[in-house]
């Protein structure tokens, strides 16, 4: 089956986004990726009343992006198109466009309002990447519930390009790590408490870099008590600071309700021992307590960290098969595969073919 992949990523991420979705085909599934970055900045249609207000006006880079798709899929003729991270085609634009589509969650509950479900009637299928939703209900039932009953859980994974793949699992659990705790993830206001509480406890010991501001970090210090700078760093930076350190901590926005980011799979993935919030779900990702450690709060986050800092055995213990698990279920090219698999098992639900 041929696949369209489209996209939304720039610089580095880019490359490897395309170079390793490319590199997934096999003799059963063929990936064409797609980036629809370069044509319209993503902050104009980050809300789906943003993109109705530029497909009204027929934005020229809206408009280019459609024809460049257009041209892409004549050339490939795919079976089945997924857009992911952020999608740039209208409903009305895509009612045209006679092709099993297949829409990407990434962003989870926070903004799913936003992103996800005003646009479900534009596809046939719906790949959600964690389970969760709310106290509530779970995501499969949320996506009934607002019309999707094609839907399929397909989490994410660990891309080569953010582990070093060429590396035994030796060379990478096996040596000394000098970083006791590490967090890289985004300054949102929603884990600034959290993260606060953390660095406090441990000081200098964690090590936290992200995406951030000069605005947000003084408000971060200025409210928290002066907790830390969080500076950022390239992405190129995280592999070789991951494999130094021998815990990673995993803060998700909404706690439990927004597990299953990236940062879920490259921590073990680079040796490094996870402990993480997401409730009840957490268990459809890792085993819990043999490949990955939760906690409920702050005090038994900054509890089990220090234990396991203290218990290097067992420490080891986890990372050794977090990673493991982490390199047979969850690196891209097998992800991507089984996402093919699920899109053919759902165009075969509704009665699409694929092209012989």
């Amino acid at each position: 089956m041929r696949i369209f992949y489209s996209f939304n990523k720039r610089g580095v991420e880019a490359e490897f986004w395309s170079r390793e979705i490319a590199a997934a085909s096999n003799g059963r599934h063929t990936f064409v990726p797609f980036n629809h970055d370069p044509y319209i900045a993503t902050p104009r249609y980050t809300r789906a009343q943003l993109l109705d207000n530029l497909y009204f006006r027929k934005d020229p880079g809206l408009m280019r992006l459609y024809a460049d798709f257009e041209a892409k899929l004549a050339e490939v003729k795919p079976d089945a198109i997924i857009v992911d991270n952020q999608n740039p085609y209208h409903p009305d634009y895509l009612r045209n466009i006679s092709i099993y589509k297949v829409l990407r969650t990434t962003d989870g509950p926070l903004s799913a309002y936003d992103r996800d479900f005003v646009y479900l009637h534009a596809f046939d299928q719906v790949l959600y990447f964690g389970p969760a939703y709310s106290s509530d209900m779970g995501m499969r039932e949320k996506l009934a519930y607002v019309g999707a009953t094609n839907t399929d859980f397909w989490p994410l994974g660990t891309f080569a390009a953010n582990h070093d793949a060429s590396r035994s699992e030796e060379e990478v659990l096996g040596h000394e790590r000098d970083i006791d705790v590490v967090f890289i993830g985004a300054l949102h206001l929603d884990k600034m408490p959290m993260l606060a509480t953390v660095k406090k406890a441990f000081g200098t010991r964690l090590r936290m870099h992200g995406l951030t501001s000069l605005k947000r970090n003084l408000y971060f210090n200025a409210k928290y008590g002066f907790p830390g700078w969080v500076r950022p760093i390239p992405i190129r930076e995280y592999v070789p600071l991951y494999q130094r350190a021998k815990i990673g901590i995993n803060v998700h926005l909404r706690g439990d309700y927004t597990l299953g980011s990236y940062r879920l799979f490259d921590l073990p993935a680079n040796g490094v021992m996870q402990i993480s919030d997401g409730g009840e779900y957490l268990d459809e990702f890792f085993r819990v307590g043999e490949e990955i450690v939760r906690y409920r709060g702050a005090d038994e986050l900054i509890d089990k960290v220090r234990w396991y800092l203290s218990h290097d055995e067992e420490r080891q213990t986890i990372a050794r098969n977090g990673y493991r698990r982490a390199m047979r279920d969850y690196r891209i090219h097998d992800v991507l595969q089984r996402g093919g698999d699920l899109i053919a098992a759902g165009m075969a639900r509704t009665g699409w073919h694929i092209r012989a």
